[in-house]
């Protein structure tokens, strides 16, 4: 069989959609007998000749109608693992010929599963993977784009050459080459030709790691090399109800907690040094932390204060600091900014290890146009939705993913799956929901698309969440997957089985709004706004709900908690304090951003340090050790969160004096006889003998005062509790004459124990009474 001259242009020009019709080991009948040819294109060579892994004889081949196109033709019928040995000037290398590897990875199930949008470990199959075959090890790469022309791979293994590692095209539309003798560490990109032959250079979706920006080459990485030590946590955690467990968040941004000098560069196990990564061109002294740091320095710190998850802002690998994290171009990769794969394993798993769940930012709504990654991937709009109606965010400058398409939703699904199994994370929180199940989300008049049935709902996006949720808690039960979304979309905590949208939290974005606007009044026009602390309770059972007080709250001019507040400094620290405790008492998980718990006065800068400097000062030092201690109060009372999303875990006690604006309520857990009674006065001015009816006698103590002497307060209370009076009150038999501190929360138990006691001793004294009596 005579090559044509056509066959071999279409491979020097980069046309063929299959080299390996072309290119390899073809067994061809020659003089009434099998032999084989073998054909290469190598567009540097001077000379190139096959290596028989028989006996190691080398056969020259000859260039073919191009001048880099070799071919020569050994007797034998069958020839596998040749080598080619290639000279290029005064260097010669020897290599294994990617073309004498033709099995694809991908099978037709695989291909069918990812057609139906059901293949949830696509990620193992597309991208790159190191593998080995026939006895070679190298990486078998995969990438889907079924509307380009050709795509080839670049790399630093073949100085970024398009023409030298063409990939083979599928009926299905994904392309696949095996590539010998390359491994982990290697960079590379996949060279994308749309049919006009317009060039685009891609970052693999699938990528597991990426260069540090403003690169974006991906990196070979293998994910399987690491020994976990988490088995115990992730055995409980399997095993748990996390709606019926303490809940207390941390929201992080790993680059802007605290940085290090440029000049102190991260120590490695094996004593090496990590690059050292610049926050920006505007603090050239200052270097991110690694995950490896932070895992000392941050898990220890997070764990002092008694919070049980940290929740890091996405970590996903996105091109621009200033996007926090939200546009994403590498799904499947934790940014290099603070180090590599392993690196954010060992972080995760030291938060175990202590103890904290791990929560991550997921953001499937939107992705960036930046040129190297989803966008117009293929030449076509295959990740984005074609109509920029529904495709394109417009005042986020972003794209939209097409939910209808199977295979695009496939991505997001493994991807959701990815982050649990691969990387042991304990749950997500979900950027923006409202804007991916909404078409008119942001968008004016004329600028978006009904669904079929004439409605505003992007019908396809909730199916997506839906599938999602149903997958991450079916494989990985006891995790959390919380939404972000600030509309009155209805059971978005429900199962998915009776129509829900399947997350098992919500952040609270109403109570968040009603409490804010509530704390920036001055306190005496609070008693006209009672409703703002009392309306959360009508529907507080309706959804799974997270109280959030995130960092959306104190960035764009809106000021941090501090500034947020009304009256001097005294009042300001209390106000914060009465805010924190009326949210660690109310039904609901939480969350609080970092740089709440000192509190500091600036707003949140990503490319700052949060102001660690102000612990110095009493006032700061007091707040954080109110954080430690209401953490400690929340977790170690059931009544606190064991029923928060049920109507049984909270009950009024009195809502109705806002002529005070004080609130005073009952929190219940699972065992109804266990509860604490919370009592909140929202103003500066204290009040004496201040009654409340309670449900049983005796005597409460008071486990918490938000306005106690160390956190900063008055010190102002009820000298460690009161007995109860037989006076009725609020509907009940006994009351508490209370001390009400200023802007305080006070937190009262039932001390059964001692009850009990004097209750007997005085049982024998009237005993011993009567019988003197008698005698």
């Amino acid at each position: 069989m005579t090559i044509s001259v056509d066959q071999v242009n279409q491979i020097v020009w980069n046309h063929h959609q299959d080299p390996f019709q072309v290119l390899g080991a073809h067994q061809i009948e020659q003089d009434g007998k099998t032999v084989t040819v073998i054909r290469a294109y190598q567009p540097n060579a001077e000379a190139v000749s096959v290596i028989s892994p028989i006996d190691r004889q080398e056969y020259p081949m000859q260039s073919v109608h191009n001048p880099h196109f070799f071919e020569c033709v050994i007797d034998t019928p069958e020839l596998a693992n040749y080598q080619l040995k290639i000279k290029e000037g005064e260097h010669e290398r020897v290599i294994y010929d990617p073309y004498a590897f033709p099995s694809p990875k991908l099978t037709d199930f695989d291909l069918q599963l990812f057609g139906e949008g059901n293949h949830h470990r696509i990620y193992e199959k597309l991208g790159a993977h190191i593998t080995e075959i026939n006895g070679v090890k190298g990486v078998y790469f995969a990438v889907w784009a079924p509307n380009a022309r050709n795509v080839s791979i670049l790399g630093d293994f073949n100085h970024w050459d398009g023409r030298k590692h063409q990939m083979r095209k599928g009926h299905t539309g994904v392309w696949d080459l095996f590539i010998p003798d390359i491994g982990p560490g290697e960079h590379y990109k996949y060279e994308v030709k749309n049919w006009e032959g317009h060039i685009y250079e891609k970052s693999d979706p699938y990528g597991y790691q990426q260069e540090v920006r403003p690169k974006t080459a991906s990196i070979v990485v293998d994910l399987d090399s690491y020994t976990w030590n988490d088995q115990e946590w992730m055995e409980k955690r399997r095993h748990t109800d996390p709606l019926t467990q303490p809940i207390s968040v941390y929201e992080c941004h790993l680059g802007s907690w605290i940085h290090a000098a440029s000049a102190e560069p991260a120590k490695l196990p094996n004593g090496e040094t990590e690059p050292v990564v610049q926050v920006s061109e505007l603090r050239p002294d200052a270097r991110f932390l690694t995950y490896r740091e932070l895992a000392d320095r941050l898990v220890s710190y997070v764990k002092d204060l008694g919070y049980t998850h940290i929740e890091m802002l996405p970590v996903a690998e996105h091109p621009f600091d200033g996007s926090w994290g939200y546009q994403v171009t590498g799904f499947f990769a934790p940014t290099s900014r603070y180090g590599n794969a392993e690196d954010f394993m060992y972080f995760v798993d030291k938060c175990h290890e202590n103890d904290i769940g791990v929560i991550v930012d997921w953001v499937p709504g939107h992705f960036p146009k930046d040129g190297h990654g989803l966008a117009f991937f293929d030449g076509t709009h295959l990740y984005e939705h074609p109509d920029p109606r529904k495709g394109e965010h417009k005042q986020w400058g972003t794209l939209v993913f097409d939910y209808g398409r199977n295979e695009v939703r496939n991505f997001l699904v493994s991807n959701a799956l990815f982050w649990f199994e691969k990387y042991h994370i304990d749950g997500f929180r979900v950027d923006a929901v409202a804007s991916m199940v909404y078409h008119n989300y942001m968008r004016p008049d004329g600028e978006w698309v009904a669904n079929q049935y004439g409605g505003v709902e992007y019908i396809e996006a909730a199916d997506f969440l839906r599938q999602v949720n149903h997958l991450i808690f079916g494989y990985y039960p006891g995790t959390l997957c919380i939404a972000e979304e600030s509309t009155a979309w209805p059971m978005v905590t429900w199962p998915t089985y009776v129509g829900g949208l399947g997350f098992n939290l919500k952040w609270n974005m109403g109570w968040m709004h009603d409490m804010l606007d509530y704390f920036e009044m001055d306190p005496w026009f609070r008693q006209f706004h009672q409703n703002n602390v009392t309306f959360s309770i009508w529907y507080h059972h309706s959804e799974n709900y997270m109280l959030a007080l995130s960092h959306d709250e104190v960035v764009h001019c809106k000021s941090n908690m501090l500034g947020k507040m009304p009256g001097d400094d005294w009042q300001k620290f209390a106000n914060v304090r009465a805010l924190f405790a009326y949210m660690f008492t109310h039904p609901g998980k939480k969350t609080m951003f970092m740089g709440m718990e000192f509190p500091q006065w600036g707003e949140w800068d990503v490319w700052g340090d949060l102001e660690w400097h102000l612990l110095q000062h009493d006032a700061h030092q007091g707040m954080k050790r109110f954080f430690r201690d209401v953490n400690h109060l929340y977790r170690s009372q059931p009544a606190l969160y064991e029923q928060d999303c049920t109507e049984e875990g909270f009950q009024w006690i009195d809502c109705s004096d806002n002529n005070h604006s004080v609130v005073s309520f009952i929190r219940r857990a699972k065992d109804g006889n266990e509860f604490v009674v919370a009592v909140c006065n929202f103003t500066p001015q204290p009040h004496s003998h201040y009654r409340i009816g309670v449900p049983e006698p005796g005597f409460y103590t008071e486990i918490f005062n938000s306005d106690a002497g160390n956190y900063g307060g008055s010190n102002m209370g009820n000298l460690g509790g009161k007995w109860t009076d037989d006076w009725y009150f609020h509907n009940y038999q006994q009351s508490l004459d209370l001390c009400l501190p200023p802007l305080g929360i006070l937190v009262l138990k039932l001390d059964k124990e001692k009850t009990l006691a004097v209750m007997e001793q005085s049982q024998e004294t009237e005993t011993e009474a009567e019988t003197a009596s008698e005698s």
